[in-house]
């Protein structure tokens, strides 16, 4: 399950990213043709933050549609798979979305800031 090692590689960048705040939630970009099963990451994600920063966040994952675009007729279309013919029958096509694999955002705690005057403060 390739899933496992994609959701680990997330987390790793998702810590390194938060500096050591906490992290509360990820969102995530997953495409249609980039053969990621969103339910696997999902699971992986839990087991993945354990001991993490990123432990308990919750994981949002925007699927994004495949398309492409034919550079014989100029026809734009959905693709559903990854072999990408267009409906002309052409196999000169770009695919133009689906393939994204991406953190999107992450929602962190804010760096706690001592008071102004914590310097000066004497604690008897």
């Amino acid at each position: 399950m390739h899933e496992m090692a994609i959701t680990c590689s997330i987390v790793d960048a998702v810590c390194e990213h938060a500096a050591g705040r906490r992290v509360y939630g990820v969102t995530v970009e997953v495409g249609a043709l980039c053969a990621v099963v969103p339910e696997a990451m999902e699971f992986c994600f839990e087991i993945a933050t354990e001991g993490t920063v990123a432990a308990g966040a919750h994981l949002d994952i925007e699927v994004i549609r495949g398309s492409a675009s034919c550079r014989s007729c100029g026809n734009r279309f959905e693709v559903a798979v990854p072999i990408v013919l267009c409906p002309c029958g052409s196999a000169d096509v770009e695919v133009t979305a689906g393939r994204e694999l991406r953190i999107r955002s992450m929602e962190v705690s804010r760096e706690c800031v001592p008071p102004a005057d914590a310097a000066t403060l004497e604690l008897p």
